[in-house]
């Protein structure tokens, strides 16, 4: 590895190795496994509790449209919370708001498992989704720390790879969870996960942001930059495009449950091992995308390419659940979100790549912004898909074309894929 504090050819950060940097690199497996355990809590969250929702509706005694309330707050605090903690990792370092975060995160979650309402439940899910953003926000942080160019976004395909076991593998243990117990122990599940991830996370990760890079102003010169970056139209532009398609699939998590297991008859194992399936094509799409496309076909043609693929499966899902071929069955349903998930396995490494590379100076900042917008266009689509009740799939469908294209608009209108290297990059 050079020895220098320069970047390579192949745009791979190098320091010396009294840096912090060099530090986290020698380790560098370890370091892939422990971003990925990060980046696969939210999955986990989310789809681990899925096929609980009828039963929670059931158990709380609370309609559905409330139930997958509890499903915005945590989304809603996993937004906020970003902006909180990405300026503060880029003040104090990535390690103690880390921590303090996990620390939060596991007893929230604790709590979530002995909820006696509704209520209460919505409460500790916004404040698990609050605390569990540290995790996401700061693992972005600490990729930007340490790479740059194509190798970012390889190492955002290579998390994809890891915390896309996570949504495979999520819905399939709560579902044998509920073989055995109630939806109570789906929390009971993530608490013990939240305590391992801490422990690891403070015995193997090391700090990647020297203090000599740390940002010594408070909340205003947060607030400073992050308007900086906005004012960026190109940043602007991938963060959009990546929220909207985030949404498209968000709306996709929070409805399949009673699309798949009230409209169509399934099981809740069947409908874990259909959303697998889905996952499967993310992850293996993702793999293309940083294995074969990325350094031989350049990003914004293949998110390009993404995201034209999502628009078209989410008009064939809408011609399909409103009736337009007839009645259709599972199978055709399930097959045009295989497609949508899959084509998400492009659209959310190479919108993370595309943005970071533009902020070096406030890595922090910008994945905060990232993961906010994200996550707050997901909430705002989550209650949506619900908002016909639960006897018709068009809702879901509807949203996923909205977002599908906001997001290609935001992509071309702003981002602006044909211009060529040397023109400007800035608004």
């Amino acid at each position: 590895m050079p020895e220098s504090g320069r970047t390579t050819k192949q745009g791979h950060i190098t320091g010396t190795t009294s840096t912090p940097v060099a530090a986290a690199r020698r380790v560098g497996l370890l370091v892939t496994l422990v971003l990925g355990g990060l980046t696969a809590l939210p999955p986990l969250s989310m789809d681990m509790y899925l096929p609980a929702l009828p039963e929670v509706t059931e158990s709380l005694r609370a309609p559905a449209a409330t139930v997958q309330l509890t499903l915005t707050a945590c989304l809603a605090g996993m937004a906020l919370g970003q902006l909180v903690v990405g300026p503060m990792s880029d003040k104090w370092g990535r390690r103690r708001p880390l921590l303090a975060g996990m620390i939060v995160y596991v007893a929230a979650t604790a709590v979530c498992a002995f909820a006696p309402s509704v209520e209460l439940l919505i409460t500790f899910r916004l404040l698990q989704g609050l605390a569990g953003a540290a995790g996401i926000v700061i693992a972005r942080a600490v990729v930007r720390d340490l790479y740059d160019g194509v190798e970012m976004a390889r190492f955002f395909s290579t998390l994809m790879l890891i915390s896309g076991v996570a949504p495979i593998i999520a819905p399939l243990i709560g579902g044998q969870i509920l073989r055995i117990t109630d939806w109570r122990g789906v929390f009971h599940v993530l608490t013990v996960i939240g305590v391992l991830l801490t422990v690891v996370v403070w015995r193997f990760l090391h700090e990647t942001l020297p203090p000599e890079r740390r940002h010594a102003g408070g909340v205003g010169e947060a607030l400073r930059t992050m308007r900086g970056l906005l004012a960026d139209r190109v940043f602007t532009g991938y963060m959009l495009a990546g929220g909207l398609a985030f949404a498209a699939l968000f709306a996709y998590i929070s409805a399949s449950p009673f699309v798949v297991q009230e409209i169509y008859g399934a099981s809740p194992q069947t409908f874990s091992l259909l959303f697998g399936l889905n996952s499967i094509g993310l992850v293996a799409v993702g793999q293309i995308n940083g294995k074969l496309l990325v350094g031989r076909v350049s990003l914004d043609k293949v998110l390009g390419g993404g995201l034209a693929v999502i628009l078209l499966a989410s008009v064939a899902l809408l011609l399909m659940t409103s009736g337009v071929f007839g009645k259709v069955g599972l199978a055709p349903i399930a097959a045009g979100l295989f497609v949508l998930m899959s084509a998400m396995g492009t659209a959310m490494p190479n919108t993370n790549a595309q943005a970071l590379m533009r902020t070096p100076h406030a890595a922090g900042s910008a994945s905060a912004l990232l993961g906010t917008s994200s996550f707050l266009i997901g909430a705002i689509a989550s209650p949506l898909v619900g908002i016909a009740g639960e006897a018709t799939a068009v809702p879901m469908a509807l949203v996923q074309l909205v977002c599908a294209v906001g997001a290609l608009a935001c992509f071309l209108g702003m981002c602006r894929p044909w211009r060529t290297p040397s023109e400007p990059q800035t608004g």
